[in-house]
């Protein structure tokens, strides 16, 4: 049903004065002129859509300002109009929300996901300076699905994708329930028409069969708290269509067994007749165990409030409640809005979602200026949005809030990024655990820091935060330049040794002339390309020293056999080993500098790296040796042919074990019934330690033979 400005206006004025008024007519008429002309898809005047975001905002209450921006928030995306001219007609505070919300149509971008990336990337920044700018976006988004009947079926499918994955959990995080619930039910019915039908149709033909049970619960429910003295509403809780077709993905479980548990809501007046209510409930159905949660002394990340309980009912029916007071329940369905809806009075619960909702949107800010690309920061964002959250404590007592699935490296970067990257290992309840372990409700965490300690790689495929993840990607993006630079410089110098020079003795000029030629920033971003594999050292070189192209080939035959680069084991992310043939300390090697990976180290003999030298017309190779003390643990595998005997894994792993060797993993690759061949993966610190290895394995009386594995 079309909204008019007339009933716009009753609505307004119910909250708003005679001047704020005012200001939202004058933006629909600016609008209606702006537009003129235009259509939307189903063939009504455009402005018909601006005027319904306002209508939606306005039953949030929503101040004037932001009414005014959703009156003009595609008017400098589609008109003529700039952001000045609007500031200058409606002040600048409605121009910069208007800003906030149009698209970025003045740039070109490779793809609709990039595009779309750097669309809410731009979004973000501007709910940073104005929370108001996510609300406007909600209400037009909001609008847009409630009216996509008219649109393609690939793009409607593709507007309801993107607000499943994005637009509906923004909603929830900010405590927007109603929003989320409309979002959620829009876009499965356009995604999964068939099956939203199916689902519509079981649910109400089970409300049917249930009607008669779902009142006589409701009436014990009322008369057990009129009789405890507690005045109450209790409502049935409708469960919505996408809700259960998630529940029945994820839990992979029947319609019928979702179904079959009633859910209800009971109103009170005040907290302490919440759990005054709790008791009576537990009094009247007995609870099952394990399921209670209280989200009023810990509410939700986005300021939802209430107890849950599950009760098993009248003929062992099991009954889902939600006790909460009426500001709780106003709080839950409209989240951040409240802050506005409830602005009179400035009652705790709504400055308390707007608190949370501004420091997330200060996360919002911290991701993306730790992320690459905009498609990365919007990747963040996903991840942020979760729906669930576990409650742990520091060992002061303090709560911290993350999400499920969270692990002890995400508390550490919650508590403080300095905690994050200085991480070693971490106790759970006082005792010693795995950094990957997914933490629960309730446990105490205590972080154990070491001074030198730096963030694993690794740690990226465990975290569950986007704090934690933009922050490790962080620290690993400045790691790996200084790391760059460096096995720049000792490539550069090496080149330049060859040719009778060093770094310490170019000239300014010689550098300067070089930058002027590579368009490079600095004398470092050069290193940096150079030790990333992206630039060749050796030409390099010869353009510092004005050498003429003809001797560069001269050069690269003889330069790898001159000063080998030496490998210590500290050098970091660019130099890396080689899977094929898993170098250790003692072995002859060699190395190919490749882009983006630095030096990949192979033993010499190695024959995919005897293939890459062949076919190598660019000087990649590089000439490499081990220094005389050599750090680290080195990945090795041993192929053990063994004839079948019962422990004899276990013997296996004793014997390496007793040698200070760091056992991996095994694999049994079973040849028939009286033999097998098992492929040990340890890590040894050299040559010498991975003989004594060997020789301790071969003395085993069931063991054939024992040999190194590499091509």
């Amino acid at each position: 049903m079309s909204v008019s400005l007339d009933t716009l206006t009753d609505k307004l004025d119910s909250y708003l004065d005679t001047k704020q008024i005012k200001l939202v007519r004058d933006a629909y008429y600016f609008a209606a002129d702006a537009h003129e002309g235009q259509k939307r898809r189903s063939g009504e005047a455009y402005v018909t859509h601006p005027l319904a975001v306002a209508d939606i905002l306005a039953d949030m209450h929503m101040d004037h300002q932001s009414l005014a921006a959703a009156m003009l928030h595609d008017v400098i995306e589609d008109t003529g109009v700039d952001k000045a001219a609007l500031g200058e007609q409606f002040g600048s505070t409605v121009a910069e929300l208007v800003d906030g919300v149009s698209k970025l149509t003045q740039f070109e971008f490779r793809t609709h996901a990039e595009k779309q990336a750097e669309n809410f990337q731009k979004m973000a920044m501007a709910m940073a300076r104005d929370l108001r700018v996510i609300l406007v976006k909600l209400a037009d988004r909001l609008h847009n699905m409630r009216t996509l009947d008219v649109l393609s079926v690939e793009k409607r499918r593709r507007i309801a994708k993107e607000t499943l994955e994005i637009y509906a959990p923004i909603a929830n995080r900010l405590g927007m329930n109603n929003v989320r619930i409309e979002f959620e039910d829009l876009g499965f019915a356009t995604l999964y028409p068939m099956r939203a039908r199916r689902i519509k149709a079981a649910v109400a033909s089970v409300r049917g069969h249930h009607k008669q049970l779902i009142d006589d619960i409701r009436t014990q429910l009322g008369d057990c708290l009129l009789k405890d003295g507690v005045h109450a509403t209790v409502i049935g809780r409708e469960k919505h269509l996408y809700s259960i077709y998630q529940k029945m993905r994820s839990k992979n479980i029947s319609f019928t067994e979702i179904m079959d548990v009633f859910a209800f809501r009971i109103i009170v007046d005040s907290v302490d007749d919440c759990y005054r209510t709790l008791g009576s409930v537990h009094n009247l159905y007995k609870p099952r165990p394990g399921n209670f949660k209280d989200y009023i002394a810990i509410p939700k990340a986005n300021g939802y409030q209430s107890l849950h309980t599950v009760l098993f009912g009248m003929h062992g029916v099991p009954i889902e409640i939600q006790i909460r007071t009426t500001d709780m329940e106003k709080m839950a369905n409209n989240g951040i809005a409240a802050h506005w809806l409830y602005k009179a009075n400035d009652s705790d619960a709504s400055m308390g979602s707007h608190m949370r909702a501004r420091q997330w949107v200060q996360g919002l800010l911290e991701l993306q200026a730790n992320a690459g690309n905009s498609l990365e920061f919007i990747e963040n964002v996903k991840i942020d949005l979760f729906p669930e959250e576990v409650y742990v404590f520091t060992p002061q007592g303090e709560i911290m809030e993350l999400p499920l699935g969270a692990t002890p490296i995400d508390f550490a970067y919650a508590v403080h990024t300095d905690i994050g990257n200085a991480c070693v290992g971490c106790k759970i309840n006082r005792r010693l655990a795995a950094l990957s372990q997914p933490l629960a409700s309730g446990q105490t965490v205590e972080i154990i820091t070491a001074a030198g300690a730096k963030p694993n790689p690794g740690w990226l495929d465990i975290v569950m935060t986007s704090r934690a993840r933009s922050q490790i990607r962080h620290y690993l993006k400045h790691l790996r330049r200084g790391e760059s630079i460096e096995l720049g410089q000792r490539l550069l110098n090496k080149s330049l040794m060859s040719n009778g020079s060093g770094l310490d003795q170019l000239t300014d000029t010689q550098i300067d002339s070089l930058l002027d030629s590579s368009r490079a920033a600095d004398f470092n971003q050069l290193l940096e390309e150079i030790g990333q594999g992206d630039r060749i050292a050796h030409l390099t070189a010869k353009q510092l020293l004005g050498l003429g192209a003809d001797s560069i080939q001269d050069d690269l035959e003889i330069s790898s056999h001159t000063r080998p680069l030496t490998i210590a084991g500290t050098e970091g992310m660019m130099i890396n080993f080689a899977k094929c043939c898993n170098p250790i300390p003692g072995d002859d090697i060699g190395g190919h500098i490749t882009a983006g990976r630095g030096v990949v180290v192979h033993v010499a003999d190695c024959r995919n790296f005897n293939e890459i030298v062949g076919n190598d017309k660019e000087g990649r190779s590089v000439s490499l040796r081990w220094h005389g003390d050599v750090v680290g643990e080195y990945r090795v595998e041993l192929k053990v042919e063994v004839e079948q005997r019962r422990g004899i894994i276990a013997l296996l792993a004793s014997k390496i074990n007793s040698l200070d060797a760091s056992l991996e993993s095994i694999k049994v690759e079973e040849r028939d019934s009286q033999a097998s061949i098992i492929h040990i993966f340890l890590a040894v610190k050299d040559r010498v330690h991975l003989a004594r290895v060997i020789r301790r394995i071969r003395v085993i009386k069931s063991v054939a033979r024992v040999t190194r594995v590499k091509l």
